[in-house]
């Protein structure tokens, strides 16, 4: 009994020591990891000489689709930080963006996600992807005193930005252009689970930020009653390539686009004239057509945000006003953009029975969409905010061209458009064809209530963007830690 008592204490001894030996290795193990991890952190929050004078921007969109973004990107630039600038490159940056060493623009790949199943695992998949594609990009780039991120679209991006600034002790800033869960309303109604996930991920990580910027008085109020955020309204102002084009670069590009798109052909076979415009080879002048239609604008990114059949219903409105006799000029509409609804207004556009009117759809350069915007007589907006707590950029971009713009109503859209004064406001197909019609009655003469909105335009542009942006932004990124 004894040696068995023995036997039985020597086998428990024995288990007794491998339970250490094993507790004392995996302890060891920890430590190593811990070691390992405290140095990988180390290095990821190391700061260098040059370490405040970088700032990511950062968009989960196309960066050359992200005026405003751009804009802050060449703010950064002018005032010697250096920028990265990640996003998806599906389009070309505008050629002062690449043309700035300060620069450096990291691509990203648009994550489709799971073509199979149900819509809720391809989300998923997509998030999923998007987090890890993330982390590899802003874990392996030096490291930023400031990441600005772009919202929307902001899932997975606030949530990883977040973290990684809080890793490598950096500044997170976002910048609210609207929701992204009233976005996703559009398509899927308020009801949907996912909307329901998407608000509340955004009330959850939006107040996590350092720094907030948004883009009316109206989201600020909003941000501050609803979500505890205190944010900066930095208002969007048009960019110093935005202003009225001079008569030679309107009959240059018209030409460019006559060689693409039939609506700019002239019937006249004279060189270098276009339906607009022609020059004289005697002595190079360049002089507007006296007969020539008017060029109505629009720009869009084709979403549901925006409601294309009411300036269709509009325009055919107009066609039926001048085919009973009203003295009307013809119509050249153009409507500018990619997105993902664009061939099925294209579709529309093409079982139009229009004669007087003609409708492009055109994809431009960076560079020739502010020469035709300052080429054009009146601009049209169809942004409904989806908020009603964000302003389109595209009207601002307008108004620094001087085009007087006719824009739907929404709400807080009197921060920007002033109805009778620089565009009219309406809400809905007839009042746009009234419109129309009563501010093309005078066409080409700028005698009238269309050239009275140019003329106002001219002499309250107000404080350009670089103002804006070094008084509301910079103080931001030089605040002391």
């Amino acid at each position: 009994l004894n040696e068995c008592n023995v036997s039985i204490f020597l086998f428990g001894s024995a288990r007794l020591s491998v339970l250490a030996g094993l507790i004392a290795g995996l302890f060891a193990v920890f430590c190593v990891l811990g070691a390992l991890l405290s140095l990988w952190l180390r290095g990821l929050r190391r700061r260098d000489a040059g370490t405040e004078r970088r700032v990511c921007a950062l968009v989960l969109g196309d960066i050359g689709r992200s005026p405003r973004m751009q804009y802050h990107v060449l703010s950064l630039s002018k005032h010697g930080y250096d920028v990265t600038f990640v996003g998806f490159l599906d389009s070309k940056p505008h050629q002062d963006v690449l043309r700035r060493d300060n620069v450096h623009i990291v691509p990203i790949a648009e994550v489709k996600g799971v073509a199979v199943g149900p819509k809720l695992v391809t989300y998923v998949t997509k998030v999923t992807v998007q987090c890890l594609q993330l982390l590899s990009v802003l874990l392996r780039m030096k490291l930023q005193s400031h990441v600005l991120l772009q919202n929307p679209p902001g899932l997975p991006g606030i949530a990883v930005a977040w973290f990684v600034c809080v890793l490598r002790g950096s500044r997170f800033v976002i910048d609210w252009h609207n929701y992204g869960f009233t976005i996703m309303t559009l398509s899927l109604g308020r009801r949907h689970p996912l909307v329901r996930l998407a608000e509340w991920y955004e009330h959850f990580f939006g107040p996590l930020a350092d720094h907030n910027l948004c883009v009316t008085d109206a989201m600020k109020n909003d941000l501050q009653k609803n979500w505890g955020i205190g944010a900066t309204t930095l208002y969007d102002r048009p960019a110093s390539i935005f202003r009225e084009t001079p008569l030679r670069l309107q009959h240059e590009l018209f030409v460019r686009l006559a060689h693409t798109y039939p609506q700019f052909k002239s019937d006249d076979v004279a060189a270098e004239t276009t339906i607009f415009s022609l020059r004289d080879v005697t002595d190079d002048s360049v002089t507007l057509r006296s007969e020539r239609p008017a060029l109505l604008i629009s720009s869009t990114s084709w979403t549901e945000d925006e409601d294309f059949s009411v300036l269709l219903e509009a325009l055919e409105e107009y066609e039926g006003f001048i085919r009973d006799g009203a003295s009307l000029p013809r119509l050249v509409c153009v409507i500018t953009g990619k997105g993902p609804q664009k061939e099925h207004y294209r579709k529309m556009i093409d079982s139009l029975n229009l004669e007087h009117v003609q409708i492009c759809t055109p994809w431009l350069e960076a560079e020739d969409y502010p020469v035709l915007l300052g080429s054009a007589d009146l601009g049209v907006c169809l942004h409904k905010s989806s908020s009603g707590l964000d302003l389109p950029m595209k009207v601002v971009d307008m108004f620094g061209c001087c085009l007087p713009v006719l824009a739907v109503h929404f709400h807080c859209l009197h921060e920007l458009v002033k109805h009778e004064e620089n565009g009219l406001i309406f809400r809905d197909a007839p009042e746009l064809a009234e419109q129309l019609k009563s501010l093309l009655s005078e066409f080409p003469s700028s005698a009238g209530r269309l050239g009275s909105f140019r003329r106002n335009l001219r002499t309250s542009r107000g404080r350009s963007w670089d103002d804006n942006w070094d008084q509301n932004v910079l103080p931001l990124l030089v605040a002391p830690r």
